[in-house]
């Protein structure tokens, strides 16, 4: 089984830098998805895709997936980028 191990960005519906330094352990999709012909809902034939584990740093998210004997890839963590602003930027002309 191949995991991806990433540190996720903060939702759209998150002001602050609360929980922001967790590492998610997510396993790769295996098996296409496709829709329920009863219901329509999308569904998958592998139940792994589901898995989404937290970890507090990237060195035992790694350490937990050589211990299954999983395949991994770490994925870099984006730089936040902070455009410098002032007030008086405003009423330029």
């Amino acid at each position: 089984m191949h995991v991806r191990i990433y540190r996720p960005s903060k939702t759209t519906m998150q002001s602050g830098r609360a929980k922001i330094n967790l590492w998610l352990l997510e396993a790769e999709t295996v098996s296409s998805r496709a829709p329920d012909p009863l219901m329509g809902w999308v569904t998958a034939a592998d139940t792994l895709d589901e898995i989404k584990m937290k970890f507090p740093d990237c060195e035992t998210a790694v350490a937990y997936a050589q211990k299954q004997g999983w395949q991994y890839t770490v994925l870099p963590v984006q730089a936040r980028k902070v455009v410098p602003r002032n007030y008086a930027d405003n009423f330029k002309t």
